[in-house]
């Protein structure tokens, strides 16, 4: 029988914002990773957050621009997304005994409210600082935004970013592209998603035709899909929602966030308008260079990229006035503001999403290199006599380590035992006894103990030491 009753949740919280966080990033659904769940294509549920370096975490205040790339950025849009993702309808391909306890962990009463309590926090701590970063437009007039919106759509048409280049000039073109259909995977599915949340309303008396245009957005999204999943399975992927969480960057998530945060926050609707219209730059800037790069690296066709309708700069100039000009005449210049607010703040994490990437491609076909920069880097350290700060792991067999990156830069380097380490579904780097490995700050990657107990070390090296000796 099914149970049709409604639970009614009992919340204890602390007294201090970050509580209110550990206890919604608790749920049984976000717990560490386990060695087999890599990947999780059969459960769409299951995301894990790392819950236990919350203790060390601080999610309470702003995030500092500097931090942006760090751990707490990371794991602050890995559970922003699932707050946002709660209140979402996903069915698990399969019906697997995982899948189902997590998706019950997932939609609880519980789950729900403790993310309705958390979201506003971690939106707080992660989102404050595009305030800081955002450069004023010129002037709050329709002209002068829809010029700055024109000037960033040749800008990208010119130059659509460092991470294709760093794509094509890799020596492991099935892994680089493989990674960077997972990025786009991250966030793809999430914006269409914010997009649909705001067709649902009512609002024709002051925007007679927004909702005809957000239902062709996401009907656009619709139409697409098989096609999305046949260049998906191009690179052996599935589309199962967050089937390849662990592989997911920060910026990558923080993109998809953006566009929920300016949708679901109803009074964030200029801004709303703003993201979308980046959303459809960007969709036109990266439909050449992404369509080749995966065309090299996997040999995928273009039917998706070429399913889509170009997007001219005559239409964009008729978009922004489609979708802001009947605004500015009922609601005058906080339209244009907000506007521009949610358009620059979509090229800010664009801009840092290209950089994250193209530095992680590069760092991840250069592991040869960066075991030998470990070697350097440790001679250095012995012969030299110099003290650093320094973390010692003894991990037993199985023992998963969720994807994370650090605050610093570390090195890896196993005293005992063996370990798989990964940063990409495609392959495992074998690490055994007397290896050792530099892992740059912000970095993804994780692990995974394969002898019956390994002791591996972590050294902290200085920026200074690491400048000096590349």
């Amino acid at each position: 029988m099914v149970d049709t009753s409604i639970e009614v949740p009992e919340i204890s919280i602390g007294d201090d914002a970050h509580s209110i966080v550990k206890e919604f990033a608790a749920n049984t659904a976000f717990r560490a990773a386990e060695r087999h769940e890599l990947t999780t294509e059969q459960n769409p549920f299951r995301r894990p957050v790392r819950p236990d370096d919350l203790g060390w975490l601080d999610y309470s205040e702003p995030m500092r621009e500097v931090n942006a790339l760090k751990l707490s950025g990371l794991l602050g849009h890995r559970m922003l997304r699932n707050a946002y993702d709660s209140d979402l309808l996903y069915v698990p391909p399969a019906d697997t005994e995982a899948a189902a306890n997590d998706g019950a962990a997932f939609y609880s009463a519980p789950n729900r409210a403790r993310a309705i309590l958390a979201r506003p926090i971690l939106e707080r701590h992660l989102f404050t600082l595009l305030d800081e970063v955002r450069v004023p437009l010129e002037t709050a007039e329709l002209a002068a935004l829809k010029r700055h919106i024109l000037e960033c759509y040749r800008r990208r048409s010119a130059e659509p970013g460092d991470a294709f280049e760093a794509a094509r000039s890799t020596r492991a073109r099935k892994e680089s592209s493989t990674f960077l259909l997972l990025q786009f995977s991250a966030f793809l599915p999430a914006s269409n998603a914010a997009v649909a949340r705001n067709a649902l309303g009512e609002y024709d008396r002051a925007h007679p035709t927004l909702r005809r245009l957000l239902l062709g957005e996401y009907a656009q999204w619709v139409e697409a899909s098989q096609s999305y999943e046949k260049l998906m399975a191009g690179a052996e992927l599935k589309t199962t929602e967050a089937a390849y969480w662990q592989l997911y960057l920060g910026t990558s998530l923080a993109r998809g966030n953006h566009l929920h945060f300016t949708s679901a926050n109803h009074e964030r609707l200029f801004a709303f308008l703003g993201a979308l219209l980046h959303k459809k730059v960007d969709e036109q800037a990266v439909r050449a260079p992404l369509s080749a790069v995966l065309a090299d690296g996997l040999g995928v066709g273009t039917e998706y990229f070429d399913q889509q309708k170009a997007l001219t700069e005559a239409d964009l100039g008729q978009l922004v006035d489609e979708l802001v000009a009947p605004l500015v005449e009922r609601f005058g210049r906080r339209v244009i503001e907000g506007v521009y607010a949610g358009f620059a703040d979509a090229t800010w994490l664009a801009d840092l999403w290209d950089r994250d990437v193209a530095e992680q491609l590069t760092w991840a076909d250069r592991i040869e290199e960066y075991q030998d920069k470990a070697a350097k880097l440790d001679h250095h350290i012995t012969s030299e006599g110099i003290e650093v700060d320094l973390d010692t792991f003894v991990e037993s067999s199985d023992e998963t380590s969720t994807t994370h990156v650090h605050n610093e830069h570390r090195l890896v380097m196993v005293e005992s035992g063996q370990m798989h380490f990964w940063n990409n579904v495609t392959h495992k780097i074998a690490l055994n006894e007397g290896d050792k490995l530099l892992i740059p700050v912000s970095r993804l990657h994780g692990s995974t103990v394969l002898s019956g107990e390994c002791t591996y070390h972590q050294p902290i090296i200085p920026e200074a030491m690491l400048q000096q000796l590349s």
